[in-house]
């Protein structure tokens, strides 16, 4: 790890808020590390790259902002890798612009293995977030970790998945939770993965941060897996920036009549990778030592669609319900994998609005059912 010497040049050059990253790059190409930086005489500096810069770094950042990113540093399971750490990860250096500093909470080690990148909508559906949840989780299980964004929906589904192999890409200050939702996910991604942040302690969420963190989730990861997006969806950016940059792209597709599969049909068109369950990612990419066999249910085609689709025996078990009881269920059979209104279900059955509304409340209970926006419901096995 970084040494506090180490820590302290690099700070003091990644805090000043005069500096900016392609002043920062300058000054680091000319002079070398950090403190070879610090320690050059203005005057040289203004003759050879000019006086705002020399004056810029004449201005160190407060004290105070240095001291407290130390004392974050000097806290337990918190690191600073820099762009000469050793455990620096090695597939940012793909990026134009790889950050000079990471802010890591957890075990950094994680961001140097295979991973796969599972991203798609925050406003996902009940299936989509049950298929996230049980790819991330045989995915671990066969040793992939998994990379995602911290954010609602998918990504926190595949973080829970994962748990105990995940790597969250925030784009806020290390020392921050966004959403505040997710405080308690984030600090068991902590306890059990890493949380990562290129931006300084203290930083908010603004909106033009979330462009950038998807960039490192990007680059981080060997693939990338769109499990629900809608077509102007961000996780279809960072899909974009994963196939800019040599990575796979894989996508689960939909119903046509799911608005959130619209994403996922366009990235399948423009060629990512086809992807029904988890053997399909481990096989190309050629991994030895796969988990348990994978199995999709015939109509679980999609997220979206219904419950998980490829998930490992484990998760299957849990998702998975026999419909042997409900096949010949008239309202079993008018429920579909897209969503229908109530009022639907009582025109198609026959049966009254009460017998329809108990039936579906006990399965709903069961898992078997979701409820969603519009009075509407789904099968989820």
């Amino acid at each position: 790890m970084t040494s506090l010497e180490e820590a302290r040049a690099w700070l003091t050059l990644t805090l000043n808020p005069k500096l900016t990253a392609a002043n920062l790059r300058l000054l680091l190409a000319r002079y070398g590390l950090p403190e070879e930086v610090l320690a050059q005489p203005r005057s040289r500096v203004a003759a050879e790259l000019g006086e705002a810069i020399a004056a810029a770094l004449a201005t160190p950042p407060a004290e105070a902002l240095l001291d407290a990113a130390l004392a974050w540093l000097a806290q337990p399971n918190h690191h600073l890798l820099t762009l000469t750490s050793p455990g620096y990860p090695k597939t940012l250096l793909d990026l134009a612009d790889p950050p000079l500093v990471l802010f890591v909470v957890g075990n950094p080690a994680l961001l140097n293995g295979d991973a796969l990148a599972i991203v798609g909508a925050r406003r996902a559906t009940a299936a989509g977030k049950a298929t996230a949840r049980a790819f991330a989780e045989a995915l671990a299980q066969a040793g992939v970790t998994v990379v995602s964004g911290l954010a609602q929906g998918i990504d926190a589904a595949a973080h829970e998945g994962a748990i105990a192999r995940t790597v969250a890409v925030i784009g806020t200050g290390a020392d921050r939770v966004y959403p505040a939702a997710h405080r308690q996910l984030a600090q068991r991604i902590a306890q059990h993965g890493a949380i990562v942040s290129e931006f300084p302690l203290g930083t908010p969420a603004l909106p033009h941060h979330f462009p950038r963190r998807n960039r490192l989730i990007a680059a981080l990861a060997r693939g990338t897996l769109v499990v629900e997006a809608a077509v102007n969806s961000g996780s279809l950016i960072t899909a974009r920036l994963a196939a800019e940059l040599g990575r796979d792209v894989f996508a689960i597709p939909g119903s046509i009549h799911n608005p959130l599969a619209k994403g996922c049909h366009r990235l399948i068109r423009d060629g990512a990778k086809l992807v029904e369950c988890v053997e399909d990612i481990l096989e190309e990419w050629r991994w030895q030592t796969p988990p348990l066999p994978f199995t999709a249910h015939p109509s679980d085609t999609a997220a979206g669609n219904g419950e998980a689709v490829g998930v490992g025996a484990s998760a299957r078990q849990r998702t998975q319900q026999p419909e042997s009881t409900h096949r010949d269920d008239p309202l079993w059979q008018a429920l579909g994998f897209d969503p229908v209104p109530f009022d639907a279900l009582v025109a198609r059955t026959g049966l009254s609005s009460s017998e329809v509304s108990a039936r579906l409340l006990e399965w709903e209970l069961e898992g078997r059912v979701a409820k969603l926006p519009g009075d509407c419901y789904q099968r989820l096995s």
